[in-house]
């Protein structure tokens, strides 16, 4: 069966399914795809008509929106379940998910991952306005995923979940920013989690490196 995956390599979505797919341990092809391209090919954008990424086709099936893209990916290949049988936990699963996405992804990727690490890389100008205001909008959103997530070694419970590579993506690029860690060490389940998560093999096999 083939899976093609497309996508940007330094997309925070696209990492999220090759996490996933990684942590499936999925063989599958990758179809490089620059959303902020002003050239997006027409064939891509049958597939996705927003021309955003990622988008998946599995033996002629296509798929795109990241959720879909995991849930589908896990639900369908062998290898470690990343959804919690107890509906609870899977609850909060897709609960930490949906807050990644509504609240975290811009502050902690947008403005504090662009402002403070790829200008600086890039020896170009962040605005340090944008960076303040991620870094302000930050706080309360680690506050809150602190408070939902799980006692036990990941985010829902004592199995790594698809919450966990979700945020762990955004989070790759956050701790970037000496100031973005310094937030996510004042926060002590949320430390010892990425500690932990940022050990996995899938981490190291889909770090993008920094955009040039």
């Amino acid at each position: 069966m083939t899976l093609i995956l497309h996508g940007y390599r330094y997309s925070v979505y696209v990492r999220i399914a090759r996490l996933v797919v990684a942590e499936k341990g999925v063989a599958h092809e990758r179809v490089e795809v620059n959303p902020f391209a002003g050239d997006i090919p027409a064939a891509y954008l049958a597939l996705h008509p927003f021309g955003r990424v990622p988008a998946l086709v599995h033996d002629g099936f296509g798929l795109y929106e990241t959720g879909a893209i995991t849930r589908y990916v896990d639900r369908t290949f062998p290898g470690p379940a990343l959804q919690p049988a107890d509906t609870r936990r899977l609850a909060r699963m897709d609960q930490i998910m949906g807050v990644v996405d509504a609240y975290a992804y811009w502050p902690l990727v947008r403005q504090v991952f662009v402002h403070d690490v790829i200008h600086p890389h890039r020896n170009t100008a962040g605005d340090p306005a944008e960076l303040e205001n991620g870094l302000s909008a930050a706080a309360p959103v680690l506050d809150a995923l602190e408070a939902l997530a799980a006692t036990d070694t990941w985010l829902t419970g004592p199995d790594l979940s698809l919450a966990d590579l979700h945020l762990g993506a955004m989070i790759a690029y956050f701790a970037q920013s000496t100031r973005g860690a310094a937030l996510l060490a004042s926060r002590p389940r949320l430390a010892a989690w990425w500690r932990q998560l940022n050990r996995r093999p899938s981490l190291a096999a889909t770090d993008p490196g920094l955009p040039p």
